[in-house]
């Protein structure tokens, strides 16, 4: 499956962005999928997640409570809605898909084999 990330941008603290991964090649419902995001100088940090049936999400605590994530199988497409957009979200987010994902390592980048190439959120004070 290949992953194309879009929908980052530069927004205020307390703004909202989506941002939106679109699969190809194979159905996203195949997988589990997950979002990731990364600042420089640090390594990639976990921030949601997906089982593959969609029925139960997983969020970094930094985040419960203001992202969502979902997906759109009809369009085979990846979201992560965010809101209450604070500057230490400031990062570049990634989308990823993983099979052989299990409950214990959805928060793992090393369970997800395909990732996107990324998309910049700014978030200003």
């Amino acid at each position: 499956v290949q992953l194309q990330a879009s929908g980052g941008g530069l927004v205020q603290a307390g703004g909202s962005l989506r941002l939106s991964c679109a699969a190809s090649g194979r159905t996203l419902n195949s997988y589990a999928v997950g979002w990731f995001r990364q600042t420089p100088g640090k390594g990639r940090e976990f921030v949601a997640a997906s089982r593959r049936s969609g029925d139960v999400t997983y969020y970094a605590d930094s985040v419960k409570g203001r992202f969502t994530i979902s997906r759109d199988n009809a369009k085979n497409t990846l979201y992560l809605r965010m809101n209450s957009l604070k500057p230490e979200d400031t990062a570049v987010y990634y989308c990823a898909a993983g099979q052989g994902v299990i409950l214990t390592t959805m928060r793992s980048q090393a369970s997800y084999e395909y990732w996107g190439q990324g998309t910049l959120v700014t978030v200003s004070s």
